[in-house]
C-alpha cells in the first residue's frame, strides 16, 4: 500500500473502532517535552506517583517504545455523559462506566488486526495511559488539539472529556499538521475554580495538589489535613477544571454503550456508600475506575468527606 493509501485506510479504521478522532505524527524525541517533564520531576510536582519518573527515555522517545518507529498515531474517544448526579458524593465523568483501558485496548486490538491485514507484517504497539507516553503531546503535533492550562488536551469542536490512545508504529504514514495555536487566551477559569490550587498560572499543573490525586493515586491511609474541605465532594477524580471550560460547550454526548453509568453511582445513599463491603464492592465495580482505589481507598474517601463537614446528600439528590 501507497503511504498516502495506508493513511486513509488507518482513519478510517478507527473510526469504524469508535474512535472519534484520529492524528498522525511523524516518530520522533520529544526534546521540548523531555526539558519541561525534567522540570516538572524536579519539582516534585509528581508527588509520590513515583511511576511518573520511571522509563523518562521511553517517554520523550517512541524508538525506545518500538524500535524503527516512525508514525505515532493518536486516536481520541468521547466520554462525555448524556446526565448529571443532582448533588451528593461526585465522581469524574471518566469513572461512570467500564473501565475505559478494557474498552479501548479491545478496539486498538482490532485496528492492530486490520492494519495487518491489510499491509502485511509490521511493527506497531498500542498504548491507553498505561505505559510512559506522554499521549497529549502527540495528539498536539497530531493537530488534534492545544494543551489548555488544566493540563487536558482541548480539541476545539468537541471539548476535552475524551481519552487519548496512542499507537506507534513503524509504518511510513502522512503526518498531519501539528495544532498550532492556543484558544485559551486570557481565559483563567479552570485556574481560579481549583479548590486546592493544583492548576498555576505558568501553565504548570501541580499534581501533587489536585483532588483526582488525593482521592486516586495517594495510596497513604490518611489525606493531608491541610486539603480537608476543599474537596467539594469529590470522592473519585474532579471534573472541576473542565465543567468550567468554556470549550467543553461543544461537548457531546457519547455513543459508547460501555461507558453508560453504572446503575449504583447514582442509586447509594450516603449511608449504603458507608456501609457497602468490600465483597459487594469488587461485585459491582469489578469492571469500574473505581476498583483502581480499591474498597480501601473509596472508604477512606468517603469518610475524609464526612470529617470535612462536606454535605451528606444521596447521589441522586435526595437526603438519606
Amino acid at each position: 500500500m501507497q503511504t498516502l493509501s495506508q493513511t486513509a485506510f488507518i482513519k478510517e479504521l478507527a473510526a469504524k473502532a469508535g474512535f472519534d478522532h484520529c492524528g498522525i505524527a511523524k516518530a520522533v524525541r520529544l526534546d521540548e517535552d523531555a526539558h519541561r517533564l525534567e522540570k516538572w520531576l524536579n519539582q516534585g510536582y509528581h508527588g509520590k506517583m513515583d511511576y511518573m519518573a520511571n522509563h523518562f527515555d521511553m517517554r520523550v522517545d517512541p524508538s525506545k517504545l518500538v524500535p524503527g518507529a516512525k508514525s505515532v498515531i493518536t486516536l481520541i474517544k468521547n466520554y462525555f455523559p448524556s446526565q448529571e448526579p443532582a448533588s451528593g458524593f461526585k465522581i469524574s465523568k471518566y469513572a461512570w462506566g467500564m473501565d475505559y483501558h478494557e474498552v479501548i485496548r479491545k478496539q486498538l486490538k482490532s485496528m492492530i488486526t486490520s492494519i495487518q491485514e491489510k499491509t502485511g507484517a509490521f511493527n506497531g504497539r498500542g498504548f491507553v495511559d498505561s505505559a510512559p507516553v506522554l499521549e497529549r503531546s502527540w495528539a498536539q503535533k497530531s493537530g488534534l488539539g492545544w494543551i489548555g492550562k488544566n493540563g487536558n488536551l482541548i480539541n476545539k469542536n468537541s471539548g476535552s472529556f475524551f481519552f487519548i490512545a496512542t499507537l506507534i508504529t513503524d509504518l511510513e504514514l502522512e503526518y498531519d499538521d501539528p495544532f498550532a495555536k492556543d484558544y485559551c487566551g486570557s481565559c483563567r477559569r479552570c485556574i481560579d475554580a481549583c479548590p486546592t490550587n493544583a492548576i498555576q498560572e505558568n501553565r504548570v499543573v501541580n499534581g501533587s495538589q489536585c483532588i483526582s490525586y488525593f482521592t486516586i493515586e495517594l495510596k497513604e491511609e490518611i489525606i493531608p489535613e491541610e486539603v480537608k474541605g476543599k474537596f467539594d465532594n469529590w470522592m473519585f477524580g474532579c471534573d472541576i477544571c473542565q465543567d468550567v471550560c468554556p470549550w467543553n460547550r461543544f461537548s457531546k454526548q457519547h455513543e459508547e454503550p460501555a461507558f453508560q453509568p453504572i446503575p449504583q453511582l447514582f442509586e447509594f445513599s450516603t449511608k449504603e456508600w458507608k456501609e457497602l463491603s468490600e465483597e459487594m464492592f469488587k461485585n459491582i465495580f469489578k469492571h469500574s475506575p473505581l476498583s483502581r482505589s480499591k474498597h480501601k481507598g473509596i472508604q477512606r474517601n468517603i469518610n475524609f468527606l464526612l470529617q470535612s463537614s462536606e454535605p451528606e446528600a444521596r447521589l441522586d439528590g435526595d437526603p438519606s
